[in-house]
């Protein structure tokens, strides 16, 4: 039997992709995270599967849920919220079914960041004005960041950065990114991204902190920093543009 990392999406239920929805759908297993993973996506699980919330288990009453369900011959699709591919601790799980010999397959969703600029209406990367996006988190209390990836270093670059895990700390990203960014820098804040409860807040570094603070986010939230954000003034990519010999490879 196999275990399937399935990505559940942003929040919005029918953000699942379809290879998602069809194996959550034959799964008589369904591990997922109660506080992250939306109930609705619940109702496409067989009506007599399994139901497990591991909100409240560390990883080795997880593993073993999904080595239980293995030796009883089930399928198990495991829901992990946005893309199984960042910020998700999908690897200390598939490390330990490797070391008890279960398969497993690894299925992408839409990831938060997505839906944010979603959410936002915007392209995240711009012709001339940006063309690489950062996606990082910030040193806290559980896990520090490796040397290198401290936000001071990573704000040199002058790409677009989206955080993850940060929204409670609004005023620290502030305080770390204005030297390389600039007050005036575009930022936005996108929280329950794609849910019927989604805020979204535009501003500034000088501004954003305070609409944070205000709104009352501190978690389920992405920060943006970057230029391409209020990007209005560009040159069209060269992918449509009527210069473009079509008649070439």
């Amino acid at each position: 039997m196999t275990v399937y990392f399935i990505g559940a999406g942003p929040g919005a239920a029918d953000l699942i992709t379809v290879r998602g929805a069809r194996l959550l759908a034959a799964s008589p297993v369904c591990l997922y995270a109660g506080s992250l993973v939306p109930r609705e996506l619940l109702a496409d699980c067989p009506p007599d599967a399994r139901l497990v919330d591991t909100q409240g288990l560390d990883i080795d009453r997880i593993t073993a849920e999904l080595v239980r369900a293995h030796a009883e011959g089930h399928d198990v699709a495991r829901l992990h919220s946005g893309d199984p591919s960042v910020f998700s601790a999908v690897n200390e799980q598939m490390k330990r079914l490797d070391d008890a010999g279960v398969p497993y397959e690894v299925v992408p969703g839409v990831p938060a960041f997505a839906a944010a600029a979603a959410a936002l209406k915007r392209e995240l990367t711009v012709p001339t004005v940006g063309q690489t996006v950062i996606l990082t988190r910030i040193a806290q209390r559980a896990t520090a960041m490796p040397p290198g990836e401290d936000l001071a270093t990573l704000g040199r670059s002058g790409a677009l950065l989206v955080l993850h895990l940060a929204a409670r700390y609004a005023d620290r990203v502030v305080e770390e990114l204005l030297p390389h960014y600039g007050a005036d820098c575009p930022a936005a804040v996108v929280a329950m991204a794609s849910r019927p409860d989604e805020i979204v807040l535009r501003g500034t570094l000088e501004t954003i902190a305070g609409q944070v603070k205000d709104a009352g986010v501190i978690r389920t939230a992405v920060i943006l920093v970057g230029r391409t954000l209020g990007a209005d003034q560009f040159r069209d990519s060269h992918l449509y543009s009527p210069e473009r010999d079509r008649h070439t490879c």
